[in-house]
């Protein structure tokens, strides 16, 4: 395919995203379920469902958002053709992911290959996620501006060591940035760095998820000393992390001159069907795509945020991201 210059986005590349948050979903979904109870009381209709994300999508826009980075990938039911048609339908832009979700084992396509599985033969984990960002996801011709990892409490296991490996390897031929779901409590990003560091990834090119969750600002300037972008990435979730915590941490980073490490969101979902949506409603109330603009950016600029930080933190940081694209070649020890 010949190369495209720009960001990548589910309409096409663009030239400029704006104002961005970094860590969105649209869908998140669970196609056994769907396929097997489609009568579920959440309920899956591809039209309505893309309408109801349009129009959240619409307000965000009035709101002050130009772009979403999707990170739904493999693992969180990413479905492109529903996300194409809310593309169609609304003027915010949308970057979508490729990548694997997982916190432990590989899903059976993928953990009944490769090395050390009973079958073994090649890793075709990296092949796949190229693809997406090269020919596109799937058939829809929708390139992938971004890839995804994770790891969580369990640490660095051997089915998430496999996907940062595959991921290091995809984003060396690549140059696409990787955004990665950390587990701040037990210290997550660092284990992370060290291995994708060891990959030959530059660590500038990686956006440490969840670390907003984190109080910890000694933990948080040591990620950022590494090189990574800080994803303070889950206003809304305050069983996690308070707002006033949340706030505080974004408030003093930034009194501190690290505001071009930091990007916003709120890894929020226009509908997801793993949870209750009334018991998320009451749980989470500012869990939603508004959260940022009528809430936290008020009460950051309260707290002494100048414009030109915010501004930092949501349009230049996320630029400087999502159009860097260097390929550097095949990852050291890689998969393939």
């Amino acid at each position: 395919m010949r190369e495209r210059t720009g960001v990548e986005t589910v309409t096409g590349p663009i030239g400029d995203v704006g104002a961005t948050l970094m860590h969105e979903h649209v869908f998140g979904l669970s196609p056994e379920i769907l396929w097997n109870w489609p009568d579920i009381p959440e309920g899956w209709d591809v039209e309505h469902r893309a309408r109801e994300a349009a129009a959240r999508l619409e307000d965000l826009k009035r709101h002050g958002i130009d772009t979403i980075v999707d990170l739904t990938v493999v693992g969180l039911g990413r479905y492109v053709p529903a996300v194409q048609r809310v593309a169609e339908l609304t003027e915010v832009n949308i970057v979508a992911a490729t990548g694997l979700y997982t916190y432990d084992a590989l899903p059976p396509y993928f953990g009944n290959r490769g090395p050390g599985s009973l079958f073994g033969g090649p890793d075709r984990l990296a092949e796949f996620f190229v693809r997406d960002i090269v020919e596109g996801i799937g058939r829809t011709g929708v390139r992938a501006g971004v890839l995804k990892c994770a790891s969580d409490h369990l640490g660095m296991t051997k089915g998430c060591e496999r996907v940062f490996r595959a991921v290091a390897e995809a984003h060396l031929e690549t140059g696409v940035p990787i955004s990665t779901h950390s587990h701040s409590a037990s210290g997550g990003g660092l284990e992370q760095q060290r291995l994708l560091a060891g990959l030959g990834v530059d660590l500038s090119r990686v956006v440490i998820g969840h670390a907003g969750d984190s109080t910890d600002l000694a933990y948080l300037e040591e990620l950022i000393a590494n090189g990574s972008y800080l994803g303070m990435d889950r206003f809304g979730i305050e069983t996690i992390s308070p707002f006033e915590d949340r706030v505080r941490v974004v408030a003093e980073l930034a009194a501190r001159g690290h505001a071009d490490r930091m990007v916003l969101s709120h890894d929020s979902y226009c509908f997801n069907d793993r949870f209750d949506a009334d018991v998320v409603r009451h749980r989470h109330p500012n869990y939603h795509l508004l959260h940022i603009s009528r809430d936290v950016l008020p009460e950051l600029r309260r707290r002494g945020v100048t414009p030109g930080q915010i501004d930092q933190m949501l349009v230049a940081n996320p630029r400087a991201i999502l159009t860097r694209r260097e390929a550097r070649g095949a990852v050291p020890g890689g998969t393939s």
